[in-house]
């Protein structure tokens, strides 16, 4: 199981936008969208979680692609520096 993270999208998109996104290239596992407390809009960014071959087909079809007007950056997350995972 490989975990996504999904950059550069437009406040207007939901869940449901990003699971009919990824779904043409495989069984989304489980999808995240980052939401402002307060307006509940989208902040930007999200995470999927793909099994690995479709991950790859995931990043290489979305990466750079137009949605919404805006260019997506999607890429296997990456932990931040300085963060301890449990």
């Amino acid at each position: 199981m490989k975990k996504l993270f999904i950059g550069n999208l437009p406040t207007s998109t939901n869940e449901q936008d990003l699971h009919t996104l990824f779904a043409e290239f495989g069984t989304v596992r489980s999808s995240k969208l980052v939401t402002d407390v307060f307006s509940g809009n989208c902040k930007g960014f999200g995470f999927i979680e793909m099994e690995g071959h479709e991950a790859r087909a995931a990043i290489a079809g979305l990466n750079g692609k137009d949605y919404n007007g805006k260019p997506l950056k999607v890429g296997f997350e990456s932990p931040k520096p300085g963060r301890r995972r449990r």
